[in-house]
This record gives C-alpha cells, sequence and structure tokens, in this order.
C-alpha cells in the first residue's frame, strides 16, 4: 500500500491540508488543540513524519517546571508515589511538565525548608509532603514572594499565604475507620491507636475523626490513648506488643500513621491474626501480605495515580491563576481494601 499522503492526513484529522502545511512547518498560526489533532490523526494512519510532528506539538507547548519534595520515612509508599507522579507527568496533554523530585530522608523542619527555597528558584510550582512545623511555614511565605505556588500533599500545610492541597479528606478515613471497627469487633473491649506523629496533620485529623464517630456512637468500646510510633516501624512493633501484653481485652489496632509493617509483625507472633480487627493505610506489598493473612483487616488507601494526576493538574492550574487563585485544594475519594477485592 502506498504511504499515507497530506492529503490523507488532512482528511483523517478533518482539517484542511493548508492546516497540516501550516503544522509541518511550524507555524504560529495553529491552535495546540489542532496541532495535537493532526498529531494523533497521522499516528492512527501511519504517517511518515509522525516523529516530526511530535517535535513540532511538544515545541509548540506551554512548559511546567513541578518540584516535588517527599519525606520518606516509608520507601514502599514514597517510591510509589513518585512512579505515579512520573506517569501523570508523562500523560498530561495541557502542557509539557518537567519533573524535578526529591526523596529527603532527613526529616528535619530545617532540611525541609532549606530544599524547598532552593527547589523554588528554578521550578514554577512545588508540591510538598512534609511534617507542619513553623519553618515550614515561613517557608512556604517566602516561596510565594517569588511568585511560586505550593500544593501539599497527602497532609495539609498551614501558612499566611495561600497553599492547596491535594489528598483525602483525613477526619473522614478517621471516621470509616471506627465504622469498621464498631461493625467488625465482635466483643466489648478495648481499641488502640498508633498514630505516626501528630506533626503530620493528617495523622492528626484521622484521629479526631475516629474518635468523633465513636463519641457519636459509643457502643462497648474504650478508646486508648494514642501512641506515637515517630514513622518507626521497630517502635510500632514494641508499642503494639506492649498493648497486647497490658490489655488482654484489645478488641482491635488503628495504625493511622507509619509502623505498620512492625505492628503486624507484633501481631503474627503473638498469634492474633484474624483474633484482632487491625485498620491500617495503603496498599503495598506489606498490607496486601497482612490482608491475605488476616493480620490486618481493612485497609484505606490512597489512589496514588489519581492523588499523582491531580497533583500535577493543581500546580498547573496554581499557576495559571497566581496570585488571585493560588490555593488548589482537591479533595480526593479514598479506596477501602479487603482480602476479597485485593
Amino acid at each position: 500500500m502506498a504511504r499515507p499522503t497530506i492529503k490523507d492526513l488532512a482528511q483523517a484529522a478533518n482539517v484542511s491540508i493548508a492546516t497540516v502545511n501550516r503544522v509541518l512547518g511550524d507555524s504560529g498560526s495553529v491552535r495546540s488543540a489542532t496541532k495535537q489533532q493532526v498529531l494523533e490523526a497521522a499516528r492512527q494512519i501511519g504517517f511518515y513524519a509522525v516523529g516530526a510532528l511530535e517535535q513540532r506539538v511538544a515545541a509548540s507547548r506551554p512548559r511546567h517546571q513541578l518540584g516535588v519534595i517527599i519525606q520518606t520515612p516509608h520507601r514502599p509508599f514514597s517510591e510509589l508515589l513518585e512512579q505515579c507522579l512520573e506517569t501523570a507527568v508523562r500523560e498530561t496533554d495541557e502542557c509539557e511538565v518537567s519533573l524535578q523530585l526529591e526523596h529527603l530522608d532527613d526529616l528535619s523542619p530545617e532540611q525541609v525548608a532549606t530544599r524547598m527555597e532552593a527547589l523554588a528558584q528554578s521550578c514554577d510550582a512545588l508540591a510538598v509532603l512534609a511534617a507542619e512545623h513553623p519553618l515550614v511555614s515561613d517557608a512556604i511565605d517566602r516561596i510565594a514572594l517569588l511568585g511560586v505556588p505550593v500544593v501539599t500533599l497527602v497532609t495539609p500545610l498551614s501558612a499566611r499565604t495561600q497553599v492547596g492541597y491535594v489528598g483525602l479528606d483525613s477526619w473522614k478515613v478517621g471516621r470509616t475507620a471506627a465504622w469498621a471497627f464498631a461493625h467488625l469487633c465482635k466483643l466489648p473491649g478495648k481499641v488502640g491507636i498508633l498514630v505516626g506523629t501528630h506533626r503530620y496533620r493528617c495523622h492528626d485529623m484521622r484521629e479526631s475523626g475516629f474518635r468523633s464517630y465513636f463519641r457519636e456512637h459509643p457502643g462497648d468500646f474504650t478508646m486508648l490513648e494514642p501512641l506515637a510510633t515517630f514513622e518507626s516501624d521497630a517502635i510500632a512493633r514494641e508499642l503494639t506488643e506492649k498493648l497486647l501484653r497490658d490489655h488482654p481485652d484489645l478488641r482491635g489496632l488503628y495504625v493511622s500513621g507509619g509502623g505498620i509493617t512492625g505492628a503486624l509483625a507484633a501481631i503474627r507472633a503473638s498469634g492474633q491474626s484474624g483474633k484482632l480487627v487491625t485498620v491500617g493505610h495503603d496498599l503495598m506489598g506489606t498490607t496486601k501480605a497482612g490482608l491475605l493473612d488476616r493480620s490486618l483487616t481493612m485497609v484505606i488507601s490512597h489512589p496514588f495515580e489519581a492523588i499523582a494526576r491531580e497533583t500535577v493538574a493543581a500546580t498547573i492550574r496554581a499557576k495559571k491563576a497566581w496570585p488571585n487563585g493560588g490555593s488548589q485544594s482537591v479533595l480526593v475519594p479514598f479506596d477501602i481494601c479487603t482480602s476479597e477485592n485485593i
């Protein structure tokens, strides 16, 4: 078969031959959407100059430099989020997005603030996953003076300037976890709570929602005081072992922050798998295994792909609307996972 011609491409794209010639000639008089339309048609019919068209379309699209900072106390979580962000960047049609992503093993607020301000020097917008701290808030305010909007990931941050947010409604997450205990625990007793750190506002809000449900529906459960794991699996294991040892009537454990691997190890070692109702967060290798061996009852998970897409889109919108519309907040529905739907 003869290779497709410019005329064939014009027909496939439902545009004129002159428009195709202008796209091929890199004329600035053709709208970006039309160029994309011609490119898609060229791919479909196998047009010989697809490579040149891709370059033309890429060169004509607006560019967006996105800086991302992720604190990494849990590598599987941060690596999965990074993979989804990279995919979202590649699949964004609105503009050419370049991603500059940094993982921070040093969780000190000084380090977070320093890296945020350094990244803001070369980026159009920032997306940040970090704990709440005055130093971080001050950094956001200084970055705003550069005309660089900040959108927070997974956990909200506060500042005097506008700060966007992409993540879950953590208060509803906590209430949903409480609902699970109220309906799945077969005997009255105590429920333990492990938080990562109260500096992560999402952890604090989950606990607040959790307790609000039981204030409204008290039942026969006693809420134990929350214990901080500081995002450490080793600490979470020690705390879980102590809860099981000190409270024979412990009926449930809510791991609202980091440390799920350690908590599940303690539950398995104690022979409580399938007996203790346990709720944790985010569907990954560790939590999948927990659901399958019954050391974990339910997982409330971030939909990572949706979080990544919304983050990229929110930072683009924030930059376009800056400074009057810099606060771009998106609440993403969470996933509920059990052994039956993973």
